[in-house]
C-alpha cells in the first residue's frame, strides 16, 4: 500500500474520513468540510489531472454530498469521466452520476450519446455500467433514444447483461408505460430464460402487470406454479440459497403473484394447493428467512379460494408465531391472524389468551397491531369490551394522528354494532371528550340526528328518555374546564332543542349555561353561534307555552355585544333572537316549532310562490328577467368564474395557431391634430376589456378646414424581413391577460381449553380471574359477525336543524366585480407580452404625407373593431414603423415593441421578451416618442434635437 492508505486511497481522503468521524459537533463537521470542498474547487480546476487522482477526487465530491453539502461545481467533471475509454474511470464516473444527477438535470443530455455508445461496446462490464445509469437517469423523453439498443441486449450472450437489460425496461415501463406497451411480450418470453436470475428479474415487472389487469395473465398459472415448485425442491443452484433456503425471494414473489392470480378464481386456485401445501411442510421456521416464506404462505392462502387443509396449516404456522418469545413474530403472528379471520372466525377463538397477551405488551406497535385485530374480530356480543379498550388506550397516547385513527375506528364500531342508544351517546361523549377536535365533524351530526330521531320506532316515552338522557349529561359535563368545540357545538344543539322539553329543567338554568359557554370560548365564533341559536329556540319555545320571559343579565349582555360583532354571522343571529322575542305565541310558533328539526323541509327553487308578484309588475311596465345565457352586450358573468381556470392552464407553451385578422375599421384624423407644431398633451388610453383601444379627444380647428386623412396603402416598410407579408386588417383578441377505510359454556372447562390451546409447551400457570372474564368478553357469544339492525340514528332523512351556517361565502357578484375592477386597469406602456391585434401594413412613407399636409385621404387604424368616427390614428406607431434616423434594426423593432403593445408576431418574426424598466430610475419613453414625433413633423433631425432620446430608449 506505501504511502497509501486502504482502498488505494490516497491518507489525506483518510484523514478526511477520520477526523468527520471524530467530530464532536455539526459545526466541527461542517467547517472540515466546507474546507474539503474550497481544496476540490481549486484542485479539480487545474490542467493535466492524473486519472488516478480525479477518480479520487470525484469519490470525495460524493462522500461530500452525502454528509449533505453541495457539491455541484464537480458535476461535470463526473459527466467527463463517463466519455473515457478506461474501464475504471468510466464505471466511476457512471457511479458518480447517478449519485449526483436526477432525471431532470440538464447535464442528462451530455450523458445520453455517451450511453448509446457503450450500450453497443464489446466488454459486458461497460455494458452493464451503462445500463445501470439508464434506470437512474433516463427520462420519459429521453426513452425512446436508448429503447432500441436495450431491446437488442436482452438476446446478449451474458446472463447479467439481460438481467439488467429487464431491469431497464422494468423502469421504463414504471416511467411510460405507453413506451413499452407494445414490448410486454418480452416479459413473458424472459420467463423461460435459462438463467434463474434472468427469470427472477422477470418476476417483478410481471407482478405489476398483473396487480393492473389479472385476468390478461391467468393462462401463465401452470408456469409460475412449475416454477415454484422447481425451485421448492431445491432444483436450483446453492448460489441461490440463503440460510439453507431454495431462493427464498423468488419464493415469495411467486407467491405474490399466485394469490393475485387465484383470487376469487376456484380453478386457478386448485392448481396452486399441491405447492403451496409442499411449502408449509418443508419451509425452516428456524430462521427468519423461512418465517418470511411461511408468512407470505399465509398470506396466499387468506386471498386464494378457500381449503380446508391449507387453513389448518395456516393456523398451525399462526399458532407457532404466537407462541414465540419474539416480538417480530408475534407481530406476523397478529397480522397473519387478522387476514384468516374474514374467512374463518372461529380461528381467533383458538388463540385468545395469546391475543390478550399482546393487548397488555409493551411494545406500542405490538398492541397497535392487536387492535387492528380486534378491530376486525368486533361484534354486537363484544363491541362493548372492545370500544371500551380501544377509548382507554387512546386516552394514554399522545400521537395525534393515530388518535384520530383510532377515534374513527370507535365511532364505527360503536354506530355499527351498538347494543343501545344510550350506550352509543355514553361512547360519543366519551370519544368527543378525550379526542378533542380530532373527531370528524360528520360524527357531530350523526349523534345530533341520532338524539332527534331517537330508537326510530313509534315509542315517545323511550325517545323522551333518551333526549333527557342527554341533557343531564351535557348539563354536567358542561363543568369541564376545556371541551373541544365539535363536542359543544352538539351540547348547544342538543340543550337549545331539548333542554326544556321534560320540565326538569327551566328556562333560564339552560339559557344561563349557554351564556357561560359563549362566555368561556368568545373566540370560537362558530360555538358562539351555536349558543346563540340554542338561546333563540329556548325563548322561542316559552313564548310559544305562553310563559313569560324573563331574559337574563348575562344574555342581555351578550346580544347587545353580538349585536356590535364584526362577524355579519353574529350579528345576524342576534337580530333574529331579538326579533323573535318580540313576537307574539302565534307567530312564534309558526316560525320554530317545537321537536321540528326532524321534519323535512321542501325547498322551491323555481321561487315560484313569487309568480303573482312578478306578473303584476310585468303588467305595470317591469322588464322581464333576462337568463344570463341570453343576455348580450353585458359582461358575462361565467367569463370571471372560469378565469381561474383559463389562467391556471394558460401557464407554459401554446401551439394554437393564431386567429385569422379581420377587415380593418377606418378612423378619421382631425386636421388640426396634424398641423400643429406645439407638444400636444396625449391623454391616457382607456382598455375594455375585450378590446385595447386608444382613444384621442378631437381637438377643434381654429380655421374650421375640413379634416385632412392620410392614405397609407402602399407605404413601404423600410425594416424587417423581406418576406413580410403586409396586411391591413387587425384582428380581436380575446384571450385573457395570462399570468406570470358462540355462546359461552362452563366457565371452568373453558378455562381449561384455553390454558391447553395458549401454550402446551409451557407449564401450566393459572390464568387470573380478570383474564378470563376479558377472554369471555372478547371472544364468547356466537363467532359468526353481525351487525347491529339500523336504527334511528342511521336512518337518511334530512334535518333542516342539524348543521348550522357559521360563514356566508363571497357572493359571485362579488368576485366578479372584483375581477372586473382588475381587468380594466390600463396595461403598461412597456408590457410586450402576448400581442392582442396585427399591425397595420404602411404602403406609403407617412413622415412625407405629414410634412406636406397635402393628401387628404382617409388612414387605415389598426384598432380592435372600433367605429371609424371615434377612434383616432396611433401616430406613434406609424412613427415607429419608418423611424428615419435609426438604422440598426434590433432599434427599431424595440421602438415598435415599446409603441405598440398589441403587434402581433407574424410568422417569420421573433417574439421580444418582455421589459420592466422602472420610470423613476430611466425618462418615460411615451413622453420622449410623442415629443420626437412632432419634432418629425417640423422636419427636424430628432438625434440632433434631443441626442439623449435613443439613449434613454435602448439602455
Amino acid at each position: 500500500m506505501g504511502s497509501q492508505g486502504g482502498f488505494y486511497q490516497s491518507k489525506e481522503f483518510l484523514d478526511l474520513v477520520k477526523s468527520i468521524g471524530e467530530a464532536r459537533s455539526k459545526a466541527e463537521e461542517d467547517r472540515i468540510v466546507l474546507n474539503e470542498i474550497e481544496t476540490l474547487k481549486r484542485r479539480i480546476s487545474e490542467p493535466d489531472i492524473p486519472k488516478r487522482k480525479m477518480k479520487e477526487y470525484i469519490i470525495r465530491l460524493v462522500y461530500i454530498e452525502m454528509l449533505g453539502h453541495d457539491a455541484s461545481f464537480g458535476y461535470i467533471h463526473a459527466v467527463k469521466m463517463t466519455h473515457d475509454d478506461s474501464l475504471l474511470v468510466k464505471r466511476t464516473g457512471y457511479l458518480a452520476v447517478t449519485l449526483f444527477l436526477n432525471e431532470d438535470h440538464d447535464l442528462i443530455i451530455l450523458i445520453v450519446n455517451t450511453i448509446q455508445k457503450d450500450l453497443k461496446s464489446d466488454n459486458y462490464l461497460v455494458v452493464c455500467a451503462a445500463l445501470n445509469a439508464v434506470c437512474k437517469l433516463i427520462n420519459e423523453e429521453t426513452i425512446p433514444a436508448v429503447l432500441p439498443q436495450v431491446m437488442e441486449l436482452l438476446a446478449h450472450p451474458k446472463e447479467a447483461v439481460r438481467k439488467k437489460a429487464i431491469m431497464a425496461l422494468h423502469r421504463f415501463y414504471q416511467k411510460s408505460p405507453s413506451s413499452v406497451s407494445h414490448l410486454v411480450s418480452n416479459f413473458r418470453k424472459r420467463l423461460c430464460d435459462n438463467d434463474p436470475g434472468v427469470m427472477g428479474a422477470t418476476l417483478c415487472p410481471l407482478f405489476e402487470l398483473i396487480a393492473r389487469d389479472v385476468n390478461s395473465y391467468k393462462d401463465l398459472v401452470i408456469s409460475f406454479v412449475s416454477i415454484l415448485k422447481q425451485v421448492a425442491e431445491r432444483r436450483l443452484s446453492k448460489a441461490y440459497d440463503c440460510h439453507q433456503m431454495p431462493a427464498p425471494f423468488i419464493q415469495i414473489k411467486l407467491l405474490k403473484i399466485l394469490a393475485l392470480l387465484g383470487s376469487g378464481d376456484k380453478q386457478a386456485s386448485e392448481n396452486m394447493y399441491t405447492v403451496v401445501g409442499d411449502i408449509f411442510r418443508k419451509c425452516d421456521s428456524s430462521s427468519n428467512i423461512g418465517n418470511a416464506v411461511l408468512y407470505e404462505c399465509i398470506c396466499c392462502v387468506s386471498s386464494i379460494y378457500p381449503n380446508p387443509k391449507l387453513l389448518e396449516s395456516a393456523a398451525d404456522v399462526i399458532s407457532r408465531f404466537l407462541k414465540s418469545d419474539s416480538h417480530n413474530l408475534k407481530y406476523m403472528g397478529i397480522d397473519a391472524l387478522g387476514r384468516l379471520i374474514k374467512i374463518s372466525p372461529e380461528i381467533a377463538e383458538q388463540h385468545q389468551l395469546a391475543v390478550i397477551d399482546c393487548l397488555e405488551d409493551p411494545d406500542d406497535t405490538l398492541k397497535r397491531k392487536t387492535f387492528e385485530l380486534l378491530y376486525k374480530m368486533t361484534k354486537s356480543t363484544n363491541v362493548e369490551v372492545i370500544v371500551d379498550r380501544m377509548i382507554d388506550y387512546m386516552i394514554s397516547i399522545s400521537d395525534n394522528h393515530y388518535k384520530t385513527e383510532i377515534a374513527s375506528r370507535c365511532v364505527e364500531l360503536a354506530e355499527q354494532f351498538a347494543p343501545s342508544n344510550q350506550w352509543f351517546i355514553q361512547t360519543m361523549n366519551r370519544v368527543f371528550e378525550h379526542a378533542g377536535d380530532l373527531v370528524n365533524i360528520k360524527v357531530a351530526h350523526s349523534l345530533m340526528r341520532l338524539i332527534a330521531e331517537g330508537f326510530g320506532e313509534d315509542d315517545d316515552n323511550a325517545d323522551s328518555k333518551l333526549r333527557s338522557s342527554a341533557v343531564e349529561s351535557y348539563l354536567r359535563i358542561l363543568g369541564e374546564p376545556k371541551l373541544p368545540s365539535v363536542f359543544l357545538q352538539v351540547i348547544c344543539w342538543v340543550l337549545g332543542e331539548y333542554g326544556t322539553a321534560d320540565g326538569m329543567f327551566s328556562a333560564s338554568d339552560i339559557t344561563g349555561k349557554l351564556c357561560d359557554v359563549a362566555e368561556a370560548y368568545s373566540n370560537d365564533e362558530t360555538v358562539k353561534a351555536y349558543a346563540t341559536t340554542a338561546l333563540m329556540k329556548i325563548y322561542a319555545f316559552e313564548i310559544a307555552a305562553r310563559r313569560k320571559v324573563d331574559m337574563l343579565p348575562e344574555c342581555q349582555s351578550l346580544m347587545e355585544e353580538l349585536l356590535a360583532s364584526h362577524s355579519t354571522d353574529l350579528q345576524q343571529r342576534a337580530y333574529e333572537l331579538q326579533a323573535v322575542i318580540g313576537l307574539d305565541a302565534h307567530a312564534v310558533d309558526c316560525i320554530m316549532p317545537s321537536d321540528a328539526s326532524c321534519e323535512d323541509i321542501e325547498v322551491d327553487r323555481d321561487l315560484s310562490f313569487l309568480n303573482d308578484y312578478i306578473q303584476e309588475a310585468i303588467e305595470k311596465g317591469a322588464q322581464p328577467y333576462i337568463p344570463e345565457s341570453e343576455r348580450s352586450g353585458m359582461l358575462n358573468i361565467s367569463n370571471f368564474r372560469n378565469q381561474d381556470h383559463h389562467e391556471a392552464s394558460s401557464h407554459g407553451l401554446r401551439f394554437e395557431a393564431y386567429e385569422l385578422p379581420k377587415p380593418a375599421v377606418q378612423s378619421r384624423i382631425p386636421q388640426a391634430l396634424i398641423a400643429s407644431t406645439e407638444i400636444v398633451p396625449v391623454p391616457e388610453p382607456m382598455y375594455p376589456r375585450e378590446s385595447y383601444q386608444t382613444t384621442m379627444p378631437s381637438i377643434p380647428s381654429d380655421a374650421g378646414s375640413a379634416e385632412l386623412k392620410l392614405r397609407l396603402e402602399g407605404v413601404q416598410k423600410k425594416w424587417g424581413r423581406p418576406t413580410y407579408t403586409p396586411a391591413t386588417s387587425t384582428s380581436n383578441s380575446t384571450s385573457q391577460k395570462t399570468v406570470n377505510g358462540t355462546s359461552q359454556g362452563d366457565g371452568a372447562s373453558t378455562v381449561s381449553s384455553m390454558r391447553e390451546t395458549y401454550d402446551s409447551r409451557k407449564p401450566q400457570v393459572e390464568v387470573s380471574h380478570e383474564k378470563q372474564k376479558l377472554a369471555a368478553s372478547l371472544f364468547g357469544g356466537s363467532s359468526k359477525t353481525e351487525k347491529r339492525p339500523a336504527t334511528g340514528h342511521k336512518a337518511a332523512k334530512a334535518s333542516s336543524h342539524m348543521v348550522e351556517k357559521s360563514h356566508v361565502p363571497k357572493s359571485s357578484m362579488e368576485v366578479a366585480s372584483d375581477k372586473a375592477a382588475s381587468a380594466q386597469q390600463p396595461p403598461d406602456l412597456l408590457d410586450l407580452g402576448e400581442p392582442t391585434a396585427t399591425s397595420t401594413a404602411l404602403q406609403l412613407d407617412p413622415f412625407k404625407q405629414l410634412e406636406g399636409l397635402l393628401d387628404t385621404t382617409e388612414v387605415a387604424s389598426a384598432v380592435n373593431g372600433a367605429p371609424a368616427a371615434s377612434i383616432s390614428p396611433d401616430i406613434m406607431a406609424l412613427y415607429v414603423d419608418t423611424a428615419a434616423g435609426i438604422h440598426n434594426k434590433n432599434d427599431a423593432d424595440l421602438l415598435s415593441g415599446l409603441s405598440n403593445p398589441s403587434v402581433t408576431n407574424m410568422p417569420g418574426t421573433t417574439a421580444m421578451p418582455q421589459v420592466t424598466q422602472s420610470s423613476s430610475k430611466r425618462p418615460n419613453p411615451k413622453d420622449s416618442l410623442e415629443k420626437d414625433a412632432l419634432v418629425r413633423q417640423m422636419g427636424v433631425n430628432p438625434s440632433s434635437q434631443n441626442p439623449n432620446l435613443f439613449k434613454d430608449l435602448l439602455g
